[in-house]
């Protein structure tokens, strides 16, 4: 077994090879060769789809649960505001300076020499590692594509730039088109049903509306009217408006539910453009929650998206890193924070293990 130091200062190099390669999404065949390579010198046998890829620590056992670790590694594009190189790895005053060192680079390597670690041991669960493709894009060739292809999961654990709290929920997002109907007349004339008019009483209840409930890591979910389109001349009256709807959904809430409340207050036709961007949240009583409670984790709920969105199991969201520095200029991660991260994916599943084990004996 390596130590964490070792383990640490692979990390690090493996960083910045990623940082090195160019990784936008849906373009990261290089660092998804790169995450191969190092996995299969470790003697791991690797599964790949598309540029996502995926693996066991060891044989997998039917009769175990299955604990998955997750995080990306694809970047958005580099900003105008740069002034370093994006993709030249920097470390300098015990910072390490790149285009996704810090989302999610970071918390993706921690992972991975998680992993790395806990491979050959024998655990009481199938360990399995998926270094995902599209995250930043919510693109169905990333995570998404790999959930019916692999065995239901009692846990996943997200790697993400946290700061090291554990969120247990996370908002999700849905987007809504909808239309309102009128009828078109002459605008010199009192003709017609004009489809603006129509679509202002939906505009000021969607001002005001407010949901029902609220989650009490995530406060209110959100509604906002984003765009407005109607009118083809300026002497016809309009027959239709259409408008876009920003819904975002806590975890108080299915999407179905908060569509369903939307739907009580407008007069338009409402058509999500997907269903996909779910909020989750892990039940109080999971035994992850519990261990992370005796170890003392700070918990809170995220607003930001991740593939936790796409997976369809008990999940939480935990990595080095602060999320403030996502997709800033000169992004950076402070290395301490990489070995901090290692250190405590490590003992919250040695833990998690140990729970299990008590809890089955």
């Amino acid at each position: 077994m390596e130590s964490i130091e070792q383990l640490y200062t692979e990390a690090i190099h493996l960083l910045k090879d990623l940082i090195r390669t160019p990784s936008l999404s849906r373009e990261e065949d290089g660092t998804a060769a790169i995450i191969r390579s190092y996995l299969e010198k470790k003697g791991i046998n690797c599964h790949q789809k598309g540029n996502n890829i995926w693996c066991y620590a060891t044989k997998y056992n039917p009769s175990l649960p299955t604990v998955l670790l997750n995080s990306h590694h694809d970047t958005v594009k580099p900003n105008q505001s740069y002034s370093l190189d994006p993709y030249e790895p920097l470390e300098k005053e015990g910072k390490l300076f790149g285009l996704g060192s810090n989302d999610a680079g970071g918390p993706l390597v921690a992972l991975i020499a998680t992993f790395v670690y806990f491979h050959e041991q024998q655990l009481p669960v199938n360990l399995l590692l998926i270094a995902s493709a599209e995250e930043e894009i919510s693109g169905k060739g990333g995570i998404e594509s790999l959930i019916p292809e692999l065995p239901e999961m009692s846990l996943a654990i997200v790697g993400e730039p946290t700061l090291l709290k554990l969120a247990v929920a996370e908002k999700g997002l849905m987007v809504i088109d909808a239309q309102v109907k009128g009828r078109a007349g002459h605008a010199a004339r009192e003709e017609g049903l004009n489809a603006i008019y129509e679509a202002l009483d939906d505009l000021l209840a969607i001002r005001d509306f407010r949901f029902r409930k609220v989650s009490p890591y995530l406060g209110p979910s959100k509604v906002s009217a984003t765009i407005l389109q109607a009118g083809s001349q300026h002497n016809v009256v309009p027959d239709v408006c259409t408008y876009t709807l920003d819904v975002r959904v806590t975890d108080a809430y299915t999407l179905e539910e908060a569509l369903e409340e939307i739907r009580q207050v407008v007069k338009a036709d409402l058509h999500p453009r997907s269903m996909r961007l779910r909020p989750s949240r892990i039940s109080q009583t999971h035994p992850l929650l519990l261990v992370a409670r005796s170890m003392g984790l700070e918990t809170y709920g995220s607003p930001t998206l991740s593939d936790q969105a796409l997976i369809p199991y008990p999940s939480v969201k935990i990595g080095p890193g602060d999320s403030a520095r996502s997709h800033t200029a000169d992004e950076y991660i402070h290395t301490d924070e990489i070995k901090e991260g290692i250190s405590l994916y490590i003992s919250l599943l040695e833990n998690y293990f140990s729970h299990l084990i008590q809890t089955n004996a």
